[in-house]
């Protein structure tokens, strides 16, 4: 996983580097771009490393502050719409009137950013992602809903596994480091939650997790204790 976009920008670079032969304007601008593209990549790709070792070794600090848990929705759902393929549409189905969740909102912003990626990555043909938030007994329940390729019955709980990947072949052309999801359900884990997939009717996929709300925390009631 690694290996494919330090190559992308090796061959771009040294690409830009030859003097045999002229690239105009337009070609050295789409090697740029290319050498740039890749290395957000690599970058997302060290940082998911970076993360899972800081879990791992029991180092990451979480905050725990009230939020507004629809504005946090309506940001990452407007964020990834800036380069969202155009055969995927998102839309927000949010409740009004939602109580604050009480959690780290970086955290629960990176697992959402990652589950909504996910849902576009794994809609290769496009089609509808629902990102919605409600209010369930006590809870705040975030889901991401799609209409992609799916998840098999049997890899509906060990794809949160550290490493495992649902297609180890990219036979669906969908590659992946095995990290993201196993780094949603340990940051959810830990802040007091639970995260699982579910079948979205005959095709695709519903991530669900659900929080606790400030008052629920405040009183202490049943909330999973977080580990740091």
């Amino acid at each position: 996983e690694l290996r494919t976009p330090l190559a992308a920008v090796y061959g771009a670079a040294q690409t830009l580097l030859r003097h045999d032969f002229a690239l105009d304007e337009t070609g050295r601008e789409r090697f740029v771009s290319l050498i740039a593209d890749e290395s957000e990549r690599l970058g997302r790709i060290v940082n998911e490393i970076l993360l899972a070792n800081q879990l791992d070794a029991g180092r990451l600090d979480l905050e725990s502050e009230p939020f507004d848990a629809h504005d946090l929705v309506e940001r990452v759902v407007e964020a990834t719409r800036m380069h969202a393929p155009p055969s995927v549409s998102l839309e927000v189905e949010a409740s009004n009137g939602l109580p604050p969740v009480a959690a780290d909102a970086d955290k629960v912003r990176q697992v959402m950013v990652n589950l909504v990626e996910n849902a576009i990555k794994y809609s290769p043909d496009g089609g509808h992602v629902e990102v919605g938030v409600e209010e369930q007994d006590g809870s705040i329940r975030f889901h991401v809903r799609d209409e992609g390729l799916g998840v098999a019955p049997e890899d509906q709980e060990r794809i949160f596994e550290k490493f495992y990947r649902a297609d180890p072949q990219m036979v669906r052309g969908v590659g992946g480091t095995g990290l993201g999801l196993y780094i949603c359900k340990e940051l959810i884990d830990r802040m007091g939650g639970r995260i699982w997939v579910e079948p979205n009717g005959e095709q695709g996929s519903n991530f669900v997790f659900d929080l606790p709300t400030a008052e629920v925390m405040a009183h202490g009631a049943s909330a999973r204790p977080r580990l740091q």
